[in-house]
């Protein structure tokens, strides 16, 4: 038993050493290469764009640390894309009609909580596949948004928009510290509060925490809503970066997986946590951005992050298998 245990600590700390080699290598090439990528006014537009793609990623890791990392069967929500795009376009559609800041944002927040329950519904009540139901509800969500902006992007402008596409003195954005906020509050519920351990206890081991007597499906349930919360907050991220709301939402689908699974690799004990999505986002970020420097086409952002996926899936199932 101490060989095997030895034998999945070794293979661990490979891949996780890997990662960080690979992190930092990459990091080095744009150094070079990637004109400017180093500077204060890059390194703040980083964590700018990060926020959208950050804080969905964020929403997506809580709903898989409590239905556990089997990618088939244990917690996924393929949804948390379509959300931001309709959280958008009603905080958008909301601020044309004349509503206030506080309002749209709040109703904006509150529907993308309502797609969560949605979720819920379908795989805590109805006991669905999370696989299925989260891409049914992706297309629901989705059509519901089409019919909102009639496939345009729709034009925003308001005092919040203006705040939170600014900098502060030092030239770092708003909503850099947003996602920091955000990052630390979701570390704090998970990481170091008896719900969060809970969330943990019922993904990693879901019969025994039934057999002491956790309620497993009010916690699944919940982090489908904390999913569909973070959803919202980042469609509201997305009218501010883009002064409107945000079409092809799609599009953040498989950044937003990539980062949720390849946070666990920055995590320790090699399980999903919000501060090694946190790392993730910003590295997928730094990705995205040198790319864009360098001119290269986002197809093959798409390759490398697809790439990513496999290799975290194909390590995460050879790790389960040495523990097993």
């Amino acid at each position: 038993m101490s060989t095997l245990r030895l034998e999945k600590n070794l293979s661990l700390q490979l891949v996780q050493g890997g990662a960080y080699i690979v992190f930092a290598l990459i990091l080095l090439y744009f150094t070079q290469f990637a004109p400017n990528f180093l500077s204060i006014t890059n390194i703040a537009n980083i964590f700018a764009q990060t926020s959208i793609l950050g804080i969905l990623a964020f929403g997506l890791t809580t709903v898989i640390i409590a239905g556990g990392g089997n990618v088939i069967q244990g917690g996924i929500d393929l949804s948390v894309a379509a959300t931001l795009g309709f959280t958008s376009a009603i905080y958008a559609s909301l601020l044309n009609h004349g509503n206030g800041d506080t309002a749209a944002v709040v109703i904006a927040v509150l529907a993308g909580g309502a797609v969560g329950v949605i979720n819920g519904i379908a795989v805590v009540l109805f006991r669905l596949p999370p696989l299925l139901a989260t891409l049914a509800v992706m297309n629901l969500v989705a059509g519901f948004e089409l019919v909102l902006t009639q496939n345009t992007v729709l034009p925003a402008s308001s005092n919040l928009i203006t705040l939170l596409s600014g900098t502060d003195q030092f030239g770092i954005p708003l909503l850099g510290y947003l996602l920091i906020a955000v990052a630390l509050f979701l570390i704090l519920l998970v990481q170091f509060t008896p719900f969060g351990l809970r969330l943990y206890a019922i993904g990693e081991h879901k019969e025994a925490a039934r057999s002491i007597g956790l309620a497993t499906k009010r916690y699944i349930f919940i982090s489908y809503i904390i999913s569909g919360l973070c959803g919202g907050i980042s469609g509201v991220c997305a009218s501010v970066f883009f002064s409107g709301s945000s079409t092809g939402s799609g599009e953040y689908l498989l950044p937003v997986v990539a980062i949720a699974l390849l946070g666990v690799v920055f995590s320790r004990r090699f399980v999903p946590t919000i501060g090694g999505t946190l790392l993730s986002g910003l590295f997928i970020g730094s990705l995205i951005n040198g790319f864009q420097l360098l001119n290269i086409s986002n197809f093959w952002v798409n390759g490398v992050q697809g790439a990513l996926i496999l290799l975290i899936v194909a390590a995460s199932t050879f790790l389960r298998g040495k523990e097993a």
